[in-house]
Formats: C-alpha cells, structure tokens, sequence
C-alpha cells in the first residue's frame, strides 16, 4: 500500500513533468527556458507554484 507521503510524491512528479513539457514547448526564449527547467528540477514544489504562476505555457 502507498502512503500518503509517496502517493504526494508521485501527484508531484507528475506535476513537474508536465510542467517541464510545458516550458520546453512554449514559445520563450532558450535561457528563460533553462532557467524555468533548473527552477523546476532543483525546487520542485516551489518551482512548479511559480512556473504556475508566472511561467510560459506551451503554444497550442
């Protein structure tokens, strides 16, 4: 059985990873996209609140 920890560890990597798509395919530029992936792989409950927030979304 997952805990509740692991269980919100898994909801937060898959947060991420769909931040991540996002970000590489949005329309910004190359260094604000390197900036967005490290935020988001080093700090990866703050960096998706803030990309959330303020980041690119992938164009549609």
């Amino acid at each position: 059985m997952i805990s509740g920890i692991g269980l919100g560890g898994l909801i937060l990597l898959a947060l991420d990873i769909w931040a991540l798509i996002s970000v590489i395919g949005s329309n910004a530029g190359t260094g604000s996209k390197v900036i967005w992936v490290l935020a988001i792989l080093f700090l990866p409950l703050v960096g998706f609140i803030a990309w959330l927030i303020f980041g690119p979304r992938a164009a549609r």
